[in-house]
């Protein structure tokens, strides 16, 4: 056997001398050989370099190399900000950054986490952003990457989540590759999602990106929280850095939230502490722990019932003073009511009635006082109108409502005296017994269709909270037509997300895996109740909880439907005296079934089912929690009730 001889030459020379030979490689002929190969020939010698050659000036050649571009110092950049993570669909537009992140840094803080859709990256950025208070970074390519990612990107706008989006582009036209790359960049690559974000920018050098990188990190995290995008110009990315290159990353420094007026918040306590029937509501007034502390204490200092609509974790459900199943009759008794970080408070104190001459009414007494802390009163954009319709608010903070509590709650104290206090706690005696009675019929609502096929939401509800109570558990997801919230007991701040911001289907399944990413280095037990329409979006997110081993139990709420749009068309149908025999087409998700367990057992999670015995039920929980406590992703095909 022959000997292959070793010998080294330096870089240049071997770059030259394979340039050369892979030019002769493509000029010779191809085909299929008809005998016997050639002898070998002796490879020229390779001239030895004149000395010099490495110190002097080279000649006019073409550089194939380079040690240091300028994609590597955007990730110093991006590993200065803190983030754990980058997600992303691969794309051409960052290709240098997609390699200067698993190479030149590591492939550590940030780890590149495989997406295989950029509507999955984003989402999955936003479930990560409610559990780990700080973004996770989202890459996205041009002009294709970005529209899918928009839909993602409105939920977290929406949602007033902090989202970090890196768009590739291509700006200078003369360096564009001929073919796609016309088609995959665009003179204003931020232009399509401006709308809703809250920050976008455009650099143009590596010390433009470096300030804006920071800035856009700094504005993101401040209240209110939402999106922020950079565009990344690929030959920015791929330019080499040059020795002369002054090059520095700018301090990061957090804006402190915004704090209600001194004034005001005298005037707040004040209504407060004087009102017979105060009601406290929340939305996403929790944005940290201490939010949700801040409201307990809050609440138990007034004895007043609190309201929690669930935007966040906001207050504990079995708390005595948690009256959130009341809210109706509680508002329209209520002389004072104060609304913390409210996406609707007119639709609070309203009725709207959804019928051929639409109308609405208030719903709160003559007299009562309405107040309100809000960040969003310090942003709102003219297009999309998430803000609702005009409240007309007796005292307005245009402030961070966890950040004011504190304030509040002391003003408050000042103002107690011996015989409202007393008062207090007889209203809180009231409530007790209330919130207890509220429980039990919780309770004997959920024995209702117990043992029907396909099985109820209340006892799919049920038989996972008996397996997970005595657990670190955290649902990462929002449907179940409320009953885990009904009957479980939520006291943690982690324990509960809140839900897409902008009701767009496709949020869940992908959000649930990121806030379960978050949750895997606590050891919690991420719960997801998954709707099958919203898993039809990007099923592709299952792969990216498998592939780099996310555990997370998701378990079908499969009522084969797209259920609330079913509903529509039957009240369509109603309305112009129809029928209701046909509102399944278009609607209905079956002819065929979807059998998701095959679907993410194909993926390479744990899964079972279609279960339809509701015997079945607990068993298979069992040994798909199993499943998860060993590291895996698990899925359970459950055959639901419509709601």
């Amino acid at each position: 056997m022959r000997r292959t001889r070793k010998f080294s030459v330096d870089r240049r020379s071997f770059l030259k001398g394979a340039a050369v030979a892979g030019a002769a490689t493509l000029a010779a002929p191809t085909g299929v050989a008809q005998g016997p190969p050639a002898p070998a020939q002796r490879a020229a010698a390779v001239p030895r370099p004149s000395p010099g050659v490495e110190t002097g000036t080279p000649p006019e050649v073409d550089v194939l190399t380079t040690e240091r571009c300028g994609s590597d110092f955007m990730v110093d950049v991006i590993k200065a900000l803190d983030m754990d993570y980058i997600c992303s669909n691969p794309g051409s537009s960052f290709r240098a950054l997609h390699e200067s992140v698993i190479n030149y840094g590591g492939n550590q803080r940030p780890e590149f986490l495989t997406c295989c859709h950029e509507e999955s990256s984003v989402a999955m950025a936003h479930g990560y952003s409610k559990i780990e208070g700080k973004p996770l970074g989202v890459l996205a390519h041009g002009t294709v990457g970005l529209q899918h990612a928009a839909m993602a990107i409105y939920n977290a706008y929406c949602d007033r989540a902090p989202v970090y989006i890196i768009v590739g582009n291509s700006i200078d036209a003369t360096m564009r590759r001929p073919g796609v790359e016309w088609a995959h960049s665009v003179q204003d690559a931020a232009a399509m999602v401006r709308d809703y974000v809250k920050w976008d920018d455009l650099p143009i050098s590596l010390p433009h990106f470096a300030e804006s990188a920071v800035r856009a990190y700094k504005m993101a995290m401040t209240p209110p929280m939402l999106p922020v995008l950079l565009v990344a110009d690929a030959e920015l990315q791929e330019r080499p850095i040059h020795e002369t290159d002054k090059l520095r990353i700018p301090k990061l420094t957090r804006t402190s939230p915004p704090q209600g007026d001194s004034g005001a918040v005298a005037e707040a306590a004040r209504l407060l502490a004087a009102a017979q029937s105060p009601v406290i509501i929340a939305d996403r007034a929790a944005r940290t722990p201490a939010g949700l502390k801040y409201l307990i204490e809050l609440a138990e200092t007034l004895q007043a019932p609190v309201i929690d609509q669930g935007g966040r974790m906001n207050f504990p459900s079995r708390h005595p003073l948690n009256q959130s199943s009341r809210g109706r009759a509680l508002v329209a008794d209520a002389d004072v009511i104060l609304g913390l970080e409210l996406t609707d408070f007119w639709g609070t104190v309203n009725a709207y009635r959804d019928q051929l001459e639409r109308s609405s009414r208030s719903i709160t007494k003559a007299g009562a006082k309405l107040i309100s802390i809000t960040a969003l009163d310090l942003y709102a954009k003219a297009n999309y109108q998430d803000f609702q319709r005009y409240a007309e608010i007796d005292v307005a903070m245009a402030a961070d409502a966890e950040a004011t509590l504190p304030a509040l709650i002391e003003a408050v104290k000042k103002l107690i005296t011996p015989d409202r206090k007393n008062a207090f706690q007889a209203r809180g005696v009231k409530l007790a017994s209330a919130s207890q009675a509220a429980l039990e019929q919780s309770r004997t609502d959920a024995t209702y269709a117990w043992d029907a096929s396909p099985i109820s939401t209340a006892r799919l509800s049920a038989e996972l909270w008996a397996q997970i109570k005595t657990e670190d558990w955290s649902l990462v997801s929002t449907s179940l037509s409320g009953w885990p919230q009904r009957l479980w007991t939520f006291d943690k701040y982690y324990q509960y997300i809140g839900g897409s911001g902008g009701a767009g289907v496709g949020y869940g399944a992908p959000a649930a895996v990121g806030a379960a990413l978050a949750n895997k280095k606590y050891g919690r037990l991420s719960v997801n109740f998954q709707n099958d329409g919203d898993l039809m979006y990007a099923p592709g997110v299952l792969w990216t909880a498998a592939h780099h081993r996310i555990p997370l139990l998701s378990v079908m709420h499969n009522n084969r439907a797209y259920h609330q749009e079913v509903m529509h068309l039957q009240r369509m149908s109603n309305r112009h005296n129809r029928g209701i025999e046909r509102p399944h087409i278009g609607t209905t998700i079956d002819d065929p079934n979807v059998d998701y367990s095959k679907m993410a057992q194909s993926m390479g999670l744990y899964a079972e089912g279609p279960i339809t015995d509701p015997k079945d039920l607990g068993p298979a929980i069992k040994r798909a929690i199993a499943a998860v406590k060993r590291g895996d992703a698990a899925l359970l095909d459950v055959v639901t009730q419509p709601r």
